[in-house]
């Protein structure tokens, strides 16, 4: 459906500006007369190659994003802004182009009388399910600026959360990139070099001299084809781990790794208490919320597991004994999970278990950070010795003959 850019005239004289999506022209102009405004320009917004480009490079929507989306939504509707307002005011402030690019949608359907929720249902790529569901619930209960201040936070701490996973590898993967570097250097620099050297002196070369020299040769003569290769292995394991087969394989790994296995799990249980506890506030049935939860967790094999859950549910089970046979949560959150079920309060139960597993796997990442490092240092100070050694040992060799 096209987009038009129009420019008109309210009572008061004013000019106004905007955008509105619709099949022809003479619908804009209905538009502009419903709400008493005399049309002064009204083209089609075509979008050219730079728009295009800029479209395909835009960065992708981050639960930062949603996190601003869903604060500055709830400040305006708690100050008593209507919110087909509250998204005309959105739609010219949001930084990230996708989104903005779906606000000006809900904002066109939105003024053609659609509900909120149901619009952003039609967006799920944009908007997850859980966020529709609350808002939903919010529209319902008439407490949407309640609901979108809740969903500020609960996307704020999934940031932090992501934050936490990506910045505690950033320093070893840093390291590990640098020793790598010194490596090569060493092998196919400095080592060469050397070699020459000896060769030409007429030093016999030591076993591990001469392996390196060939590895050196082999790097060397070959490192088109080793790119190639190495980029094409990313690429592969990139595509396996999006297909479905893939996803399951590497999510199951993940859940199952001996040290990360164990943070992984913790972040799936933060996702699941705090989800689950959040939709249930707000006054979402257990299964639908369960259901809701399932897709937001982050691994397959979980997801797939939740679904059994589910059913189990629908059987007139409680949630806790379910979720200790799934064997991916922690006792102490099945434990939990049990008073709050006994005592009604789920949800705040569920809430406080995840600030506290939160809080866990801070803790756990920077014990794992803290492991990583000086592991990564002594594996990298061992090849380097190795490779010294390998230029040392002809030089004393050398030394040893010269002296007699």
């Amino acid at each position: 459906m096209p987009l038009y850019r129009y420019k008109a005239r309210n009572r008061m004289g004013e000019m106004i500006t905007g955008t509105f999506q619709a099949t022809r022209k003479m619908e804009v102009i209905q538009m502009l007369k419903l709400r008493d405004c005399y049309p002064v320009l009204i083209e089609e917004q075509r979008k050219g190659p730079e728009s295009t480009f800029a479209k395909w490079f835009a960065r992708r929507i981050s639960h930062r994003d949603l996190a601003v989306f869903c604060r500055q939504f709830a400040t305006m509707v708690n100050a008593g802004v209507p919110i087909l307002a509250c998204l005309d005011m959105l739609r010219k402030q949001t930084e990230n182009a996708r989104l903005r690019e779906k606000v000006e949608e809900l904002y066109e359907e939105v003024q053609k009388g659609k509900s909120l929720s149901l619009i952003m249902g039609k967006h799920n790529e944009v908007f997850p399910e859980l966020l529709v569901n609350m808002v939903e619930a919010g529209e319902v209960s008439g407490t949407l600026d309640r609901i979108m201040d809740r969903m500020a936070v609960h996307y704020e701490k999934e940031y932090r959360l992501n934050q936490k996973v990506r910045n505690a590898l950033v320093y070893p993967s840093l390291i590990a990139a640098v020793a790598i570097l010194v490596i090569m250097f060493l092998v196919t620099v400095v080592l060469p070099t050397f070699v020459s050297m000896f060769q030409q002196m007429g030093a016999v070369l030591p076993l591990s001299t001469r392996v390196l020299m060939k590895l050196s040769h082999f790097i060397k003569d070959r490192w088109l084809i080793l790119l190639t290769g190495f980029i094409g292995v990313l690429f592969s394991v990139k595509w396996y781990s999006n297909t479905p087969t893939g996803k399951e394989l590497f999510d199951k790994v993940r859940l199952k790794m001996p040290v990360i296995g164990k943070v992984n799990r913790k972040v799936v249980t933060v996702r699941f208490a705090r989800t689950l506890g959040a939709l249930l506030s707000s006054g979402i049935p257990l299964l639908q919320g369960i259901e809701v939860t399932g897709k937001v967790v982050g691994n397959t094999v979980v997801q797939r597991g939740i679904k059994e859950v589910e059913r189990e549910i629908k059987g007139g089970r409680g949630l806790a004994v379910p979720l200790q046979r799934l064997e991916a949560f922690p006792p102490m959150m099945i434990h939990m999970t049990k008073v709050g079920e006994e005592t009604g309060t789920l949800d705040y139960i569920l809430e406080k278990a995840a600030d506290f597993y939160d809080q866990e796997v801070e803790n756990s990442v920077s014990r794992m950070t803290t492991l990583l490092e000086p592991v990564i240092i002594i594996v990298m100070a061992t090849v380097v010795a190795f490779i010294v050694i390998s230029i040392v040992v002809p030089m004393f060799e050398m030394m040893t003959q010269f002296s007699f």
